[in-house]
């Protein structure tokens, strides 16, 4: 039997609520304190709609944070370098890293909402997945690197110098700027891979 496609209706609602949704993410003090309530009130839906549609508070900040990530995604996917597949690895791990540094700088508060939504691991999300596993199979293409059995930590590492908390404590309480992260960033990436 042939997938439905949803209702227009229900395609409008969705779409309002990740507008909404990421409109309240941008302007809050603290991603906490975005409720469903706030969510439903402003994509002008009742909450019944939200739960249906995302299943909890957890599932929306989900589906916004892939929607996203999802321009990011195709770019390291099939993009050009240096971020697509066939960039050299060298030059691919640094340029992933400042991928996910300037997505979570652009999306402070949603990143920091979906790694502190509870009970869930952000190491076992699947966009974090992707990422480690990616970048591992750019560390493993290094020579002097490759073959090593470190390089599954080594890309946790990396991806740990990248959390919104970190993110945030740096840039929200430390003023470091986005130029300063991002420079930190690629000499600490400089230093683990052995390049000037």
């Amino acid at each position: 039997m042939p997938e439905r496609k949803p209702r227009a209706d229900a395609t409008r609602n969705r779409e309002a609520v990740l507008a909404a949704a990421d409109t309240l993410f941008i302007r809050c003090e603290s991603p906490e304190a975005v409720t469903m309530a706030d969510i439903a009130a402003a994509a002008g839906v009742g909450k019944a709609t939200l739960f249906r549609g995302f299943g909890d508070r957890t599932g929306l900040i989900h589906a916004l944070y892939e929607l996203r990530l999802a321009p990011v995604r195709r770019a390291v996917e099939e993009g050009a370098p240096p971020l697509g597949p066939a960039t050299a690895p060298l030059q691919r791990v640094p340029a992933l890293l400042d991928a996910v540094l300037c997505f979570k700088l652009d999306n402070r508060h949603l990143a920091l909402a979906l790694e502190g939504t509870g009970g869930d691991s952000p190491y076992e999300a699947d966009h974090y997945e992707r990422w480690h596993r990616t970048l591992q199979d750019a560390l493993d293409q290094i020579p002097g690197l490759t073959g090593l059995t470190g390089n599954d930590f080594t890309a946790h590492a990396l991806l740990a110098a990248t959390r919104a908390d970190l993110v945030e404590h740096l840039v929200g309480r430390q003023r470091m700027t986005r130029e300063q992260l991002r420079a930190h960033l690629a000499a600490f990436a400089a230093r683990v891979l052995g390049t000037p």
